[in-house]
């Protein structure tokens, strides 16, 4: 199966329509989720599969230690 040439039209297109269905407060989101599928996906294709459970996410507001 032969995938068709994306020219500059089609990609501006495509970027178009992402923006009108998610906005662009969420397409930081988006990029992150989709990101997030990518790199798992990978993980899984290659046989790499992590038994040891994952940290939970750190929180943006870090304390800050004062010497």
């Amino acid at each position: 199966m032969v995938m068709p040439h994306l020219g500059p039209l089609e990609i501006g297109l495509i970027v178009l329509l992402v923006l009108m269905i998610f906005g662009v407060g969420k397409l930081p989101q988006v990029g992150s989720a989709l990101g997030k599928g990518i790199r798992e996906f990978r993980r899984g294709t290659s046989g790499e599969l992590d038994d040891k459970p994952k940290e939970p996410e750190k929180s943006e507001e870090k304390e800050t230690k004062t010497k």
